[in-house]
C-alpha cells in the first residue's frame, strides 16, 4: 500500500559523481528505493554546476595556478517509465560544458553519454509500518557525440562504453528510511586521436584499456508521498589504473577514486499534480587523481499517466 503511493508520487533526481570535471550522470531512481508505477512516465530536466581549485595528484593534495578554478555545468534530460510496478526503464542524456578560469586550456562542451537502465524489484515485504525491498539494476552507457577524452580535465567525458550491475536493499520504518547499494562497472577500451601514448610504459597504439570500477552508495532520511529529504554518502573506486605524474595532465585510464557526501531534497507540488521540484548539493571528501569538487543543482520533473482511462457511469449513459 505504502509502496504504491510512493510509486505514483516520487520522481527522478540526480546525484553527480565528481571525477575531475568529468560527470557520469545517473538518474537518481536507478539508485534509490523508489519505483515508478505501471504506465507512468516521469521526465524532466536537471541542472548542476560543480567546481574545484584543489585536486589530488595521486594521493598528494595540491592546487595549480595554471588552471585556477575548473568548473563544469550540466543540463540533463532524464526519464523513467513504469513497465510494471516492479519493473522500470530509465534514461539520462547530459549536455556538459567545462572551463578553467586561468591558463591556456580551452573549455569544451557538448552532448556526453546516453545512459539506459532497467530496474527490477523482485522482493517487497511489508509488516506493520515497516517495508523491506530488494532490487537488481542493470545499465549501459555509450557516447553520443565525437568528443575527445584525451584532454582532461577539459574533456566532457571518458568516452568509454560501460555496463553496470547493481544490487540494492531498501528499508523503511514509518517515514524514515535507509538504502544501500553496490555497483560494478565494466568499461570498454577508449580510442584516442593519436597512435602513441605513455602510461607506466610506452604504447604504440590508439586504444587504451580502461580499468573497471566499483561504487558503494548509502542514503538515509525522511520519505513520504509528498517529499524526500536525504543525506547521501558515495564511494567510487577504480579497480586498476595508475597515478598522475608530477605536474602532468590527467590521463583517461588514471586511477580515479572519490568519497563524496551529498544532500537531496524533492517536493511534489500540491497545486499541480505530478509536478516535482528537486534541489541537491554535494562535496568531495577525499580522492585520488581528481578534483576536490563541490556541486549544487536543481531540476523539475512531471509525471504523465498513460494508464487506460476507466469509463464512468456518465460515459456509459451517453452511449
Amino acid at each position: 500500500m505504502k509502496r504504491k503511493q510512493k510509486s505514483y508520487r516520487l520522481v527522478a533526481g540526480l546525484f553527480l559523481y565528481l571525477l575531475l570535471a568529468v560527470q557520469s550522470v545517473s538518474a537518481q531512481t536507478d539508485i534509490d528505493g523508489i519505483m515508478m508505477a505501471k504506465n507512468n512516465f516521469c521526465s524532466g530536466l536537471m541542472y548542476s554546476h560543480s567546481s574545484w581549485s584543489n585536486y589530488w595528484e595521486g594521493t598528494l593534495k595540491r592546487n595549480n595556478a595554471n588552471l585556477g578554478t575548473v568548473s563544469s555545468s550540466m543540463l540533463a534530460w532524464m526519464g523513467n517509465y513504469g513497465v510494471s510496478d516492479k519493473l522500470n526503464v530509465l534514461f539520462g542524456l547530459p549536455y556538459i560544458s567545462n572551463k578553467a578560469s586561468a591558463g591556456t586550456l580551452h573549455g569544451m562542451k557538448g552532448l556526453q553519454d546516453l545512459s539506459l537502465w532497467v530496474k527490477w524489484m523482485p522482493l517487497e515485504k511489508e509488516w506493520g509500518s515497516q517495508t523491506f525491498s530488494l532490487y537488481a539494476i542493470g545499465g549501459v552507457s555509450l557516447p553520443v557525440s565525437d568528443y575527445t577524452p584525451d584532454l582532461l580535465p577539459m574533456s566532457i567525458g571518458l568516452r568509454s562504453k560501460t555496463i553496470s550491475l547493481r544490487a540494492m536493499a531498501d528499508y523503511q520504518l514509518g517515514s524514515w528510511f535507509a538504502t544501500a547499494s553496490a555497483t560494478y562497472v565494466i568499461r570498454d577500451k577508449v580510442t584516442l586521436d593519436r597512435e602513441l601514448y605513455y602510461t607506466t610504459q610506452l604504447h604504440s597504439s590508439n586504444e587504451v584499456a580502461m580499468p573497471d570500477a566499483s561504487s558503494i552508495n548509502v542514503r538515509a532520511g525522511y520519505r513520504t508521498g509528498r517529499m524526500i529529504a536525504e543525506a547521501i554518502w558515495s564511494n567510487w573506486r577504480t579497480l586498476g589504473g595508475f597515478d598522475m605524474t608530477r605536474n602532468n595532465m590527467p590521463f583517461v585510464s588514471n586511477r580515479m577514486n572519490a568519497s563524496m557526501l551529498g544532500l537531496n531534497i524533492k517536493y511534489n507540488l500540491k497545486a499541480v499534480s505530478g509536478l516535482s521540484l528537486i534541489a541537491n548539493g554535494g562535496v568531495t571528501l577525499s580522492g585520488r587523481n581528481m578534483g576536490q569538487a563541490s556541486s549544487i543543482g536543481g531540476g523539475v520533473f512531471y509525471i504523465i499517466d498513460f494508464s487506460p482511462k476507466k469509463k464512468t457511469k456518465a460515459d456509459q449513459a451517453k452511449k
